[in-house]
């Protein structure tokens, strides 16, 4: 007689096919219909980056201030969206769009330039929304009423990189803020009712398992509703490759990264939605791991480990 585990008598939470909340079924339920981010590059650069705050920027963070794959700096607005989106187009003809500002800290401009820049994206066909990626120490007062204000007339995201809620690694990859500088941001973007969508890294230099799901499990705990789990790629040019030489990182394997994600998504509250699973870098500038670049089996292996483990998002939220 076969035996049957406790959780093979569980019927598990599903987002249509998936168990985990994805982003593309938010968007569904949202717009009922496909909506894909149109990444931008708006020419910002970073306080961590240009001396504000600090010199050298997060050691992990590439030439392009995470934008590599966002459209050429080089182009205006208007046509780095026409750009990505007539490439985006030929997978999905009937897609609406939702502007994605990427490239750098994209708030550490003045609100009039901010205005000028969003409200170019916001006019165009077809656009029902915005996501700005930023960091939680480039939010002043007059920028948050601003978003406020946007988020009044469209669907709007802050995305903020948080990466690890350790200090150590924080001061050891030159994050330049601390955790409570993000917890911070973020009850002031949600006094207004703006969404918040976190960023974390798994893989950072030194981190064992258990501090990589520390920091899942205070995102989980947090009043975000989104939440990107990155795999750390360490790229050419960047400051961490001295750090990779010196023996401070080591990079995950794949089924290693694929159970953490799956241990992550367990803690995350059911609402949360997932924009993202795992990173993209560019092949010309990626050092390790090269199993990263294989994207599509890395997302179909954590959906098998769901699957093998009967198990999804939130399974062990409330716990």
């Amino acid at each position: 007689m076969q035996a049957y585990s406790k959780a093979d008598l569980v019927t598990p939470q599903l987002w249509n096919d998936k168990r985990f909340h994805t982003w593309n079924y938010e968007m569904r339920e949202q717009f009922q219909g496909k909506v894909f981010k149109v990444m931008l590059d708006a020419g910002f650069t970073c306080p961590n980056r240009d001396g504000t705050i600090a010199a050298g920027g997060c050691t992990f963070c590439s030439a392009r201030g995470s934008g590599d794959f966002a459209g050429k700096r080089r182009d205006d607005l208007i046509t780095q969206f026409n750009m990505i989106r007539d490439l985006q187009h030929q997978k999905w003809p009937d897609a609406k769009y939702i502007g994605y500002f990427q490239a750098y800290t994209n708030t550490y401009a003045p609100v009039e330039k901010l205005r000028e820049y969003y409200e170019a994206i916001l006019t165009q066909p077809g656009v029902v929304g915005l996501s700005i990626a930023t960091r939680p120490d480039c939010l002043p007062d007059d920028v948050v009423d601003y978003l406020a204000e946007l988020n009044e007339r469209t669907y709007l995201w802050i995305e903020m990189g948080l990466q690890t809620i350790h200090s150590s690694t924080s001061e050891l990859i030159n994050r330049a803020h601390d955790t409570e500088c993000y917890y911070d941001a973020v009850a002031r973007l949600r006094a207004r009712g703006i969404r918040v969508c976190a960023h974390i890294i798994h893989g950072l230099p030194q981190e064992t398992h258990e501090m990589m799901l520390a920091t899942g499990r205070a995102v989980a705990g947090m009043d975000v509703q989104g939440i990107k789990i990155h795999l750390l790629h360490l790229m050419r040019k960047t400051p961490m490759v001295k750090q990779y030489e010196a023996g401070l990182l080591r990079f995950l394997e794949r089924d290693e990264y694929v159970k953490l994600v799956v241990d992550t998504l367990e803690l995350l509250p059911p609402s949360m939605v997932v924009h993202r699973l795992t990173g993209d870098a560019p092949r010309d500038l990626l050092i390790g791991p090269m199993w990263s670049l294989k994207k599509w089996e890395v997302l179909n292996a954590i959906d098998q480990e769901l699957l093998s483990r009967n198990t999804w998002q939130g399974r062990l939220w409330e716990a």
